[in-house]
């Protein structure tokens, strides 16, 4: 669906389209490294909680600090824009984590790689992407 690019975040969307939180779908790109090694994973929680970075996520990179990987980086590496980053299309090299409470949404709006327009998925496609690791607990 075709959205004004400056209402791509996912509050004013909500707001604006009367689009529940609850049915949104958020990708954020989180990093940390171990022993010189970098791991990177787009992280899908639903956009009413939030990705729980420090724990669950640190727990499944095995790093030492994970945070987000800065929005040039996010945006070269996955040649989407920021704002519009999808769970679809992204770099081989990333671990795609999906919370399991997305995999519950009927109808997700998700990024579609443009700020511009949002997809509309069943929650539980999400959940059956290529690479896709469903985790209890994702979100806080």
């Amino acid at each position: 669906m075709e959205i004004d690019p400056d209402l791509a975040d996912t509050a004013a969307m909500s707001a604006t389209y009367g689009v529940p939180m609850e049915a949104g779908a958020n990708c954020v790109v989180v990093a940390g490294k171990r022993e010189g090694e970098e791991r990177v994973a787009a992280c899908v929680v639903r956009a009413d909680t939030r990705a729980d970075v420090n724990h669950t996520v640190k727990r499944l990179l095995d790093v030492r600090k994970p945070s987000f990987l800065p929005m040039d980086r996010a945006v070269a590496e996955s040649g989407m824009e920021y704002g519009g980053i999808t769970p679809l299309g992204l770099p081989d090299s990333w671990r795609l984590l999906v919370d399991a409470r997305v995999l519950d949404v009927e109808v997700a709006v998700v990024g579609s790689g443009l700020r511009r327009s949002k997809l509309l998925l069943p929650g539980a496609l999400v959940g059956r992407l290529p690479r896709a690791e469903v985790v209890d607990g994702l979100a806080g």
